[in-house]
């Protein structure tokens, strides 16, 4: 027998014995604080605009973090060991099922209590996914893929603040049931967010009441109910997907429509590709602006949060509307 040879071999496996005991003591100690982080209960939100919501109504009581870092594009996200980790841990997940196909099944797979999906807190609708007007009949869901909501739904429901206070009263309430100690912060946070998006209705509405157009043209169809909420037509270049191509009678078909509505503008995000947005502009000689979806916030975004950067959006939707 080669001693020599053993005693490494031995001292190896006693090292890999200590740290998978000291991985399971991590993981049971995770599994004791109950999704905590001291004294603040642990949230994990998927995105940004689940994020702001988490921020806003938990304040000072939770520790929130996002698993799309500023300036990824949401849709096609894919989770890294340690995020699929900090989602069993968390003691509270806020996401929108129907966005992140990755992020959806790592959370149902996910041994964390409380997992809300924002979805179920609205009534979700079905707008055109080949652009289109958005008030396309219900079950249009032909081009529906899995980056959409339910059965083809239109997801982006946080761009229509009317859906998204509703949103917010339900994560309100499923954080006071969470977290019943500090129910009563949680209802204030929550109202005072409902009333702040109150005021962002009230100006959309205001804003966009008389204008020269009511057709826009946007690179990612995201505006179907911010279209529907205040009496607009959005024609999107290409689907819900922000990645998908138009076909060449797809571009055709915007350069007559542009014509006919008197369109001025063609609109492109902030984590997309524009390219097409500034090929349709100059082929028709309209001009070019960000509508932010508001999927990230980044250092390109036209405020600092939810609320500046959809005060920006109003203000680009006067502008290319002729608003009065």
């Amino acid at each position: 027998m080669n001693v020599r040879r053993l005693i490494p071999t031995a001292v190896a496996a006693g090292a890999v014995a200590l740290g998978l005991m000291a991985v399971s003591a991590c993981s049971s100690s995770n599994a004791a604080d109950g999704g905590r982080n001291g004294d603040k209960l642990k949230v994990v939100a998927s995105f940004y605009p689940m994020q702001y919501l988490a921020e806003q109504i938990g304040g000072d009581h939770v520790s929130v973090s996002t698993l799309t870092e500023p300036g990824v594009e949401p849709h096609d996200l894919e989770l890294k060991p340690r995020q699929t980790a900090e989602l069993n841990e968390a003691g509270y997940i806020l996401y929108l099922k129907g966005i992140q196909p990755a992020v959806d099944k790592a959370i149902a797979q996910s041994e964390a209590k409380n997992k809300i999906d924002a979805a179920t807190l609205t009534k979700l609708e079905h707008h055109g996914t080949e652009g289109g007007h958005s008030h396309e009949e219900p079950g249009h869901d032909e081009h529906a893929h899995e980056g959409e909501g339910e059965a083809g739904a239109d997801p982006h429901i946080w761009l229509d603040p009317v859906k998204y206070s509703e949103v917010a009263k339900g994560v309100g309430k499923s954080l006071e049931k969470a977290d019943p100690d500090h129910a009563a912060d949680y209802k204030k946070n929550t109202d005072a967010l409902v009333k702040k998006l109150d005021g962002l209705n009230t100006a959309y509405q205001q804003g966009l009441k008389n204008t020269t157009t009511k057709t826009f043209i946007t690179t990612h169809s995201a505006f179907g109910y911010l279209a529907e909420r205040y009496g607009l037509d959005q024609e999107g270049i290409a689907g819900l997907d922000p990645e998908s191509e138009p076909s060449p009678a797809r571009i055709r078909e915007l350069q007559d429509i542009a014509e006919k509505d008197k369109v001025t503008t063609v609109f492109f995000e902030t984590l997309a590709s524009d390219k097409t947005a500034k090929t349709l502009a100059k082929d028709t000689g309209l001009k070019t602006d960000v509508l932010d979806p508001l999927e990230g916030i980044t250092d390109k975004s036209q405020g600092r949060d939810y609320i500046e950067v959809m005060k920006s959006n109003l203000a680009a939707l006067q502008k290319a509307l002729g608003a009065k």
